[in-house]
């Protein structure tokens, strides 16, 4: 697996959304994960006046919205802001829910040695944590997979499952789709009787039987969470695809976690159990569609997919206290108006697991659009305008990791100097941001070998999606 083929896999979804109507794709092929041209650092945005925030609640979920500007600049070309903000709330008495998971463990060659000792001690932490009203399977691949069926986890049932995980050896090719296919397979009879579904992948993310195409597996992570089941992938070792395990968990609704220290799964693991366990909402995704006047939304830094012409954003389950932010890029081509028009139509979908039902929030946000207005980030709404240095600091540190990765030093500490200067200007705002890329300029200046220089670039990776908004990420 290479970059090739993750861009081939970003271009045949992009020739696909050239021809759904509404939205139209970009002019060239990208790199979702690492920007292969990040813009030039500029200076912060001088925060303007707050702009209108437009708000829904309903079931478990408030859904958030505001534009960078509420006047926008008439003319074509323009580029304006809008910070989408979902928040689960945290419920008065915090609530478990019985789970059914399916652990899927990679056994394959390249995980001898530690990473499958920690890998079998995190899966006896789950088999101990878990009750009767739970219901687990234990997925073992190399070439081939092994499966004990999901089953209650009552006394007599641990015992037996601590003796199979006792069983995993090393051996073999990895099969990553056939390790998800029969733990989803393990997981389906019960759906209906469970709030929360996950499959949970321990591996370190390179396939080379069986489907290994990430595209592919990618769209294996969509089917699922479509059904109800949500994916999160745990990378460990140094020489894991952090694109794909990431691109599972963002399109499978599950969380992401690349663990420098494998013997940290088990610690990972008890979170995942717990989060699954207090999940509020499930299937969550937003759903954006544009007005007149607006010709493209582009997403920063998440996955996104055209879909019956709408963007459409795959967010991570939520229990409460957790939020997710997106922030998107509009183009514009505005005429001018008297009153305040839609500038962006955003829909939230989620399961409200508690209520078990279906909900559908929608919020348009509104501006309106006069000549000689101030153009782009040169006037933001404050809270936006952080989101969006925030989110520019966030691709040069993704491209930073990039050029780690490929021994290109003067970049990588250009690329790096680059994010420290967009954060700095914020002041005290993103002083943790900076403290962040000083530390990784240290390390990585210290860091001659070619393990310790791929350690720093995938902590780099990690360090940017939370830059991004997004909380899913260990």
């Amino acid at each position: 697996m290479n970059r090739t083929h993750v861009l081939l896999a970003a271009a045949a979804l992009l020739a696909l959304g050239a021809a759904v109507a509404g939205l139209p794709a970009p002019h060239a092929p990208h790199d979702p994960f690492f920007p292969k041209a990040p813009p030039a650092p500029q200076a912060a945005p001088a925060p303007g006046p707050a702009s209108p925030r437009f708000q829904r609640q309903e079931g478990a979920l408030g859904f958030e919205g505001q534009l960078s500007s509420a006047v926008l600049a008439t003319g074509t070309g323009r580029e304006a802001y809008a910070l989408l903000t979902v928040r689960a709330e945290r419920p008065a008495q915090e609530r478990r829910v019985p789970v059914s998971l399916a652990l899927v463990i990679d056994r394959s060659g390249s995980m001898r040695g530690q990473k499958l000792s920690d890998a079998r001690r995190a899966a006896r932490m789950l088999v101990g944590r878990l009750g009767p009203q739970d219901r687990l399977a234990i997925v073992h691949y190399g070439t081939d997979v092994v499966t004990f069926p999901s089953e209650p986890v009552t006394e007599e049932a641990r015992a037996r499952m601590l003796a199979f995980v006792a069983g995993i050896e090393d051996e073999g090719q990895t099969n990553l789709s056939g390790g998800l296919e029969e733990g989803a397979r393990a997981l389906r009879p019960h759906l209906a009787d469970f709030r929360a579904n996950r499959l949970i992948l321990l591996s370190d993310g390179v396939p080379t039987v069986g489907t290994t195409h990430p595209g592919a597996l990618a769209e294996l992570a969509v089917a699922y969470r479509r059904e109800g089941m949500a994916v999160s992938g745990l990378g460990v070792g140094e020489d894991f695809n952090e694109r794909l395990m990431r691109a599972l968990a963002e399109q499978g609704g599950g969380f992401y976690g690349y663990l420098q220290d494998s013997e940290r799964l088990t610690e990972i693991l008890q979170r995942e159990v717990d989060q699954a366990a207090t999940t509020l909402a499930s299937g969550v995704e937003l759903r954006l569609t544009l007005p007149e006047g607006v010709t493209d939304a582009q997403p920063l830094g998440v996955a996104s997919r055209l879909e019956e012409g709408a963007r459409v954003i795959p967010l991570y389950d939520l229990a409460g206290g957790q939020q997710a932010q997106v922030l998107v890029k509009l183009t514009l081509a505005l005429d001018a108006t008297s009153k305040d028009r839609p500038m962006l139509h955003a829909r939230l979908r989620y399961q409200d697991v508690e209520h078990e039902r279906p909900v559908a929030l929608a919020l348009d946000l509104e501006a309106r659009a006069e000549p000689g207005a101030p153009d782009g980030r040169d006037s933001m709404d404050p809270e936006v305008a952080l989101a969006v240095t925030r989110a520019l600091g966030a691709q040069q540190l993704q491209a930073a990791a990039e050029a780690m990765k490929q021994g290109d030093r003067g970049r990588a500490l250009g690329l790096l100097d680059g994010a420290r200067n967009l954060f700095g200007a914020s002041a005290s705002a993103l002083s943790g941001e900076v403290a962040e890329v000083e530390r990784t300029q240290a390390a990585y200046l210290n860091a001659h070998d070619e393990t310790s220089v791929k350690r720093e670039a995938l902590k780099l990776h990690n360090t940017s999606l939370r830059s991004f908004g997004q909380s899913n990420s260990y």
